[in-house]
C-alpha cells in the first residue's frame, strides 16, 4: 500500500478560536481523492459556507486509516462539495488519490463559527443555544441548555438541572408554544414551563 501524500507544511495549522465541529469523514469517495463526510446538522449549510475545513484527529483511529497520517489539525482546502444522499462528498486541493483520502477516515471536521451563513431573526444554530440559562415566566431557573434533540418535527431543548443533586434533564420542545424568547446577549431563554413538569 502506497504511503498517503499530503501537502508539505512546516507545522499543523492552528484551529480557529471559534471552531465548531460540523462533520466526520466517513471514507474516501471514488478514486480521485474525494472524501465522504457525515454532517452533524441538517441542513448542512455550515459545510457549504466555508471552503477551508479543519480536519482534526479522530477520537479513535479508524480501521484502515494510516497510523502516521500526519500532523493535526490539517487544513483542507475544498475545491467542490455537494450532497450525496444523507452525506456530503468533497474534493480537496492537493489530495488526488484514494489512499490519501482514506488516510483521513474518521477525522472530525471543524469550521469557524464566523463562516456560518446568517439566519433569520427567529432562527438559531444549535451551538448558539448550548450553555444558555433557561428560566420560566416566574423567573425560576430551570437549568442550562446542554444539547438539543432533533425529533424530525421540531427540536427539543435538553436542560441540565440548576440545583445539584436534582433529577435528570428536563426536555422542553423548542417551539413558540413553550419558548417565549431567546436572548443570546443575556445568555437566557424564557419558557412557559413549570419546575414540576
Amino acid at each position: 500500500m502506497a504511503k498517503p501524500r499530503f501537502p508539505d507544511s512546516e507545522e499543523a495549522p492552528a484551529l480557529p478560536a471559534d471552531a465548531i465541529e460540523v462533520g466526520r469523514i466517513l471514507d474516501a469517495w471514488g478514486i480521485k481523492g474525494w472524501i465522504r463526510v457525515q454532517p452533524l446538522a441538517r441542513p448542512p449549510q455550515a459545510l457549504f459556507s466555508c471552503r477551508q475545513w479543519f480536519a482534526c484527529a479522530p477520537e479513535r483511529r479508524a480501521p484502515g486509516a494510516a497510523p502516521d497520517a500526519g500532523k493535526w489539525p490539517r487544513l483542507l482546502r475544498i475545491t467542490g462539495a455537494r450532497e450525496h444522499g444523507e452525506d456530503i462528498v468533497a474534493g480537496v486541493r492537493d489530495i488526488d488519490d484514494r489512499g490519501s483520502a482514506e488516510a483521513l477516515r474518521g477525522a472530525r471536521i471543524f469550521v469557524p463559527r464566523s463562516s456560518f451563513p446568517s439566519v433569520a431573526e427567529d432562527e438559531f444554530y444549535w451551538v448558539d443555544l448550548q450553555g444558555l440559562e433557561v428560566v420560566n415566566r416566574q423567573q425560576q431557573l430551570l437549568g442550562t441548555v446542554v444539547g438539543l434533540i432533533d425529533t424530525g418535527v421540531h427540536s427539543v431543548l435538553r436542560v441540565a438541572p440548576a440545583a445539584p443533586g436534582s433529577a435528570g434533564e428536563t426536555l422542553i420542545p423548542f417551539v413558540a408554544a413553550y419558548v417565549d424568547s431567546v436572548d443570546r446577549e443575556a445568555g437566557r431563554i424564557q419558557v412557559d414551563w413549570g419546575l414540576d413538569y
